[in-house]
């Protein structure tokens, strides 16, 4: 027989603590809500698994920092890391579709992907050179320098938020130099 348990002070300490029963339940419980929301959203079992996987572990890390006062709120909470993982997920998938048939690396190596890959670095560099200098600036400084996020900001004298923005403004200018300048080419 389950033992039934209600999300309060007490269940929320107990998890915090680790108490093996609690987990246990708590994994259980809220991991077959995610896997049955994540199948209904994903082909892939695999992928639902891995959405459960993360939102429990983000939820657990959460909970071990503090984060969640209400524990009545617990379900609303775990709900919304699910929405958040799957969010990403498909965000990155989408980043890694995007890119047309013909950008992707052939795996043929010779004279010929050599001539293409300098082609390509030439188009990337023209396009690079048609930009604004703060975008410019923007995708040397965090996309080839690898710079701190932070130090970038305060550099250009903006919210980590705001360089998000700043940063997709710049991505979109890029990609559509390059494709002016792939017509252009072509």
């Amino acid at each position: 027989m389950q033992t039934r348990f209600s999300f309060d002070v007490d269940y929320l300490r107990r998890l915090t603590e680790g108490d093996p029963e609690i987990e246990d339940h708590f994994a259980r419980y809220f991991g077959d809500l995610i896997r049955i929301k994540a199948n209904a959203r994903l082909r892939s079992g695999q992928a639902a698994d891995d959405i459960r996987q993360e939102t429990l572990l983000r939820v657990l890390r959460s909970l071990r920092k503090g984060a969640i006062e209400h524990p009545e709120r617990l379900g609303a909470y775990v709900n919304t890391v699910c929405n958040n993982v799957m969010l990403e997920m498909f965000r990155r998938d989408k980043r890694l579709t995007e890119l047309p048939p013909g950008d992707l690396p052939s795996g043929h190596a010779g004279a010929e992907s050599g001539m293409l890959a300098e082609e390509r670095r030439g188009l990337v560099k023209r396009a690079l050179d048609d930009l604004p200098a703060k975008d410019r600036a923007l995708l040397q400084r965090i996309f080839l320098d690898e710079d701190d996020k932070d130090l970038v900001c305060k550099e250009f004298s903006v919210s980590r938020d705001y360089l998000r923005v700043l940063l997709h403004r710049a991505r979109t200018r890029l990609r559509t130099a390059l494709y002016q300048g792939r017509g252009a080419a072509g």
